[in-house]
């Protein structure tokens, strides 16, 4: 058996390839989850679909602007149509506009605050309406990043979305937990996806030295990421709410 069968998940952010998000549905597809993959990129996340799809698994894609609550709205309500509950949410989408402080605009404060920090509070409220509806609990991830535990150069806005998801997580987990709904944060380190090239090319100044924080010497994987996010989203996790899970190759230990 699968260790996600017949749980039905919704994940943000997932048509980049290599991504985290991408990477999460297909892992999660591979044990048994029916996935719905979004994006403002609807024919990438069809594309994502697709090779789910071919591989055996159950995948659907829709297209998705996280900052958009109508968009949320239109989304949960037809996951609700087909299927009748949500078990899992992975708020993974985001963006990285990494700028020395001086050098940022208040257009790129308000764009990384709203994709990376509005965006979860969006989906976390619509999932959780729809959980308590159903009754049978479930599992909230949050996408945060080392950038939310400790300073990064360059990345004031980005640390400051990510930090406020870190805690805005805790607080979910303790208002949800009696319903028996979970809430987690995970904070990847340096991780090989195309995000993480657009970032390495913005803020190329300090990019050197933040690979020298990582004492393991080389980029995770996105598969790093999704295995972590396949534990919580699975019953191994079902005592585990209100957590933060580093997968940074050790970073976050210095």
């Amino acid at each position: 058996m699968g260790r996600l069968d017949g749980k039905v998940a919704l994940i943000t952010g997932g048509a980049s390839v290599p991504g985290l998000g991408s990477a999460t549905a297909q892992r999660f597809a591979e044990e048994g989850a029916i996935v719905f993959i979004t994006d403002r990129d609807g024919d990438g996340a069809e594309r994502v679909a697709a090779d789910i799809r071919a591989a055996g698994g159950k995948a659907e894609a829709l297209p998705h602007d996280v900052v958009s609550e109508a968009d949320w709205d239109r989304v949960i309500g037809a996951i609700e149509a087909g299927h009748g509950r949500l078990d899992i949410l992975v708020n993974n989408a985001g963006i990285a506009v990494l700028r020395m402080l001086e050098e940022f605009t208040t257009a790129d404060w308000k764009l990384q605050n709203s994709v990376n920090l509005d965006s979860v509070f969006y989906g976390t409220q619509r999932a959780v309406k729809l959980m308590r509806k159903v009754g049978e609990g479930g599992s909230i991830i949050n996408i945060s990043s080392v950038a939310g535990l400790f300073g990064v150069q360059g990345c004031s806005a980005y640390a400051a979305a990510k930090g406020g998801v870190r805690l805005f997580s805790k607080v979910v987990a303790l208002e949800c937990a009696k319903d028996g709904i979970r809430c987690n944060s995970v904070h990847p380190g340096m991780i090989l996806t195309n995000m993480q090239g657009v970032a390495q090319e913005d803020n190329a100044d300090n990019f050197d030295s933040t690979m020298a924080l990582v004492p393991m010497g080389y980029m995770g994987s996105p598969l790093d990421i999704a295995n972590m996010n396949l534990f919580l989203a699975s019953d191994e996790a079902r005592y585990i709410t209100g957590g933060e899970f580093v997968v940074d190759g050790g970073m976050a230990a210095q």
